[in-house]
């Protein structure tokens, strides 16, 4: 095997076992569920005085709902909906984008895959086993952002 080729089937290696479940896309994630979803981060966010923008996109990428809080910067409006859109493309939370970079060496090829965010806050939305959508949430650290992404995915449990 030629080297680019081995490079190639180590990082698609990697992401296999970086977040991504076998699963499959459902149904569009509804107006209904997408608001249930901004309500549960939203609530989150403001119990811990957090400015945030949150996203939500159905299984192509596109914005369902969204909400800025107040005093949130203007930078994570994009984000946000940059973290969604990555996590229901890549069918992977994007903390598991920051954690192959964080590894360095070969996982670092992960930042040429196009659209992937390797931030945390962007989280699948499943419906009973299937991907529905995604959250995205950026305003704070990125672990902050990934707390109030968890709390709208489970929204939907």
């Amino acid at each position: 095997m030629t080297k680019p080729l081995l490079h190639t089937l180590a990082l698609a290696a990697a992401l296999g076992s970086a977040g991504a479940q076998a699963q499959s896309y459902g149904n569009n994630i509804t107006l209904e569920q997408a608001k249930t979803v901004i309500n549960a981060a939203e609530t989150e966010a403001a119990n811990r005085n957090w400015p945030m923008a949150i996203a939500v996109v159905d299984t192509a990428g596109q914005l369902v709902a969204y909400v800025k809080r107040d005093d949130t910067q203007n930078a994570s409006v994009e984000v946000s909906q940059a973290k969604a859109r990555s996590a229901v493309l890549y069918k992977r939370p994007t903390k598991a984008f920051q954690d192959l970079i964080a590894q360095g060496g070969i996982n670092l090829r992960v930042l040429t895959l196009e659209g992937a965010v390797a931030a945390e806050g962007g989280i699948p939305l499943t419906v009973d086993g299937k991907i529905i959508g995604a959250i995205g949430v950026s305003g704070m650290a990125s672990d902050q952002d990934g707390v109030v992404a968890a709390a709208g995915a489970a929204a939907l449990q």
